[in-house]
């Protein structure tokens, strides 16, 4: 949402940010709510009200929060930061790209060593691990209603359920176990560098319902193609923000995705601000 309405926002590390916990509810382990704002140092006044453990979230981080606004003036000189403009091989508009690319040059300037980050990164295998998992929690959360209301569903969501009730248990049990390995591949590419720069989404903003199903010639899934570098970091649970880097042709907002270690809000504030 940040990237594609131009303002600034910030996803803390999971559990950073406690929520009610209930059970299952579509995004699951995946979901961690964050702070938009105009000013990076607005977001950070937010998130230091937001953030902290609470009694009615397991999952939230029993410790207490950094001051997330203590580094914002520090710039970037010194750090070192890993730079990839497709994670590797993933399909990105070309005006995406060249804008994106431009912005990181600032951090240079601002004396950053930046480096061309080398990816390993299954993609179809990432996408599959999130798919099974975030729809096997929606089948949790929702499931009744595909006998009950179903004419209620929308085409797409009763599709989406009806294809998760057929899936064996071991099918499940296999992609919880593939998403720790995720987790440590995605640990092993970002603990390389500081932080990790990327665009935020492969587009700039589309007309309403029609989601792009081919990005520089090559042919996406609908449903995450446009968003294929925020879904991964919302798996392995690290910090990540998008700061808005510049205008397409069309007037378009464009955005810079920054992404941290795990409890590294801080750092990624940081380098934001300094942006």
């Amino acid at each position: 949402p940040s990237s594609l309405c131009g303002v600034f926002g910030i996803k803390p590390t999971q559990g950073r940010v406690p929520r009610p916990y209930t059970g299952p509810g579509g995004w699951g382990q995946f979901s961690q709510n964050g702070p938009m704002a105009r000013t990076v140092r607005d977001a950070a006044i937010l998130l230091q009200v937001m953030a902290g453990p609470d009694s009615g979230d397991p999952i939230s981080l029993k410790e207490t929060p950094p001051e997330f606004s203590a580094a914002l003036n520090k710039g970037v000189r010194g750090l070192r930061l890993g730079w990839t403009p497709d994670l590797g091989s993933l399909p990105v508009d070309p005006e995406v790209k060249r804008i994106t690319r431009e912005s990181v040059k600032a951090f240079e300037e601002m004396g950053a060593i930046v480096e061309e980050a080398e990816m390993e990164i299954d993609h179809d295998e990432v996408r599959n691990l999130f798919m099974t998992i975030w729809l096997s929690d929606y089948l949790a959360s929702y499931g009744e209603l595909m006998v009950t209301r179903r004419s209620e569903l929308t085409p797409l969501l009763a599709e989406m359920l009806e294809e998760a009730m057929e899936w064996p248990a071991s099918r499940l049990a296999s992609a919880l176990r593939g998403l720790e390995w995720h987790r440590d591949r995605m640990d092993n590419i970002i603990r390389r560098y500081d932080l990790l720069l990327t665009p935020t989404l492969a587009t700039a903003a589309f007309p309403v319902g029609k989601r792009p199903s081919v990005i520089d010639g090559r042919e996406v899934d609908t449903f995450w193609g446009f968003s294929p570098f925020t879904f991964p970091i919302n798996m392995s649970g690290h910090t990540a923000s998008s700061v808005p880097c510049g205008f397409t042709s069309d007037g378009l907002p464009v955005g810079l995705h920054i992404i941290g270690h795990r409890g590294a809000e801080a750092m990624v504030l940081q380098a934001s601000a300094a942006f």
